[in-house]
């Protein structure tokens, strides 16, 4: 199978090669991957193939069809767990800050996915998702964490408790609040952001506000506040892809240390005199945007109770916030 792709070269894009380029805004993509595709002729620049080294000029549309990768064999690992519940049917983890959560390109193995066929020989099978890159083994995957977002995920051990679990965090009924230090401070102390996501036209490897994207719905409400960042929780009544990372920057708000999308050197900028060495000691403090998924609640699908969740916030934000509190 093949993605097919487009990407709206900036305005203000400086003339770079299109193989150097596409390699560096495509996710998964490789310079020899995307190298063979054009020469294959299966990019095009405003309608047209084009030379390997042909110079990209803003506001080019480059339409790209890239061959899916093969799925690599996913192997159980012995690696350390923290199993916050576990019974016959589900088991909940609490996923550290750096762990990928499933296989993934150039990620095929360290991750949760791996640790759990160690941990467990019963996990759910796999099931393909319609934002894939390309399809690979997620046993027992029924909702994701960014890999340096860390937090309770809960994970099935069959189908009919997979299906269900997946029903609930569709229709919005599970329960999930995730606790974030963000820069600046708020105007309105509680809020909706109601934004539509997708990926980005100009860098495929983020997700951007579109208009014509999906759905996405964020709700906050602020914990603390310090000089120049805040403490704050969330609630997310959709599940896209980096919704509250994109949301919060969307607002002027970015995470505190995520480099993807504002909240690191960038955000550090505008801070000024004596503040800025202040600064600099925090950001060495995290290596990561500070985010965390501390509740998770669901009914259970098999005992029909209400299970609920809670997880102590990781040392490296309670690192932060008990210098901000000093």
């Amino acid at each position: 199978m093949k993605n097919h792709i487009e990407i709206h070269i900036p305005a203000g894009q400086k003339k770079e090669r299109i193989d150097v380029y596409l390699t560096s805004h495509i996710e998964n993509a490789t310079r020899s991957k995307v190298q063979e595709a054009i020469k294959n002729g299966e990019v095009f620049v405003n309608g047209k193939t084009v030379k390997v080294s042909y110079m990209l000029l803003p506001n080019d549309i480059v339409a790209v069809e890239l061959r899916r990768p093969d799925p690599p064999k996913v192997e159980a690992e012995n690696i350390p767990l923290e199993i916050v519940y576990e019974d016959d049917f589900l088991l909940v983890v609490n996923k550290p800050a750096g762990m990928v959560t499933h296989p993934a390109y150039k990620n095929y193995s360290g991750t949760l996915v791996n640790a759990l066929l160690h941990h467990s020989e019963k996990l759910s099978a796999f099931h393909a998702e319609e934002d894939d890159e390309f399809e690979i083994s997620r046993p027992g995957i029924v909702h994701r964490l960014d890999k340096d977002t860390s937090g309770l995920l809960v994970v099935a051990k069959d189908e009919t408790t997979h299906q269900q679990l997946a029903k609930q965090f569709a229709e919005k009924t599970s329960e999930r609040e995730y606790q974030a230090i963000v820069w600046g401070t708020f105007k309105e102390k509680s809020g909706i952001i109601d934004a539509p996501l997708g990926r980005s036209k100009s860098d495929r490897k983020k997700v951007a506000v579109l208009k014509e994207g999906k759905r996405a719905v964020t709700e906050y409400e602020v914990i603390e506040e310090f000089e120049y960042l805040s403490f704050i929780k969330l609630k997310l009544h959709t599940g896209r892809t980096h919704q509250i990372r994109v949301h919060l920057a969307h607002i002027h708000h970015p995470v505190f240390g995520d480099d993807t999308y504002g909240g690191r050197e960038r955000a550090a900028g505008s801070i000024e005199g004596k503040k800025k060495a202040e600064v600099k000691n925090l950001l060495e403090k995290i290596q990561r945007q500070a985010l965390h998924a501390k509740k998770l609640g669901f009914i259970h699908p098999s005992t029909k109770k209400m299970m609920r969740f809670d997880s102590n916030l990781p040392d490296d934000m309670k690192e932060v916030l008990n210098f901000l509190r000093k």
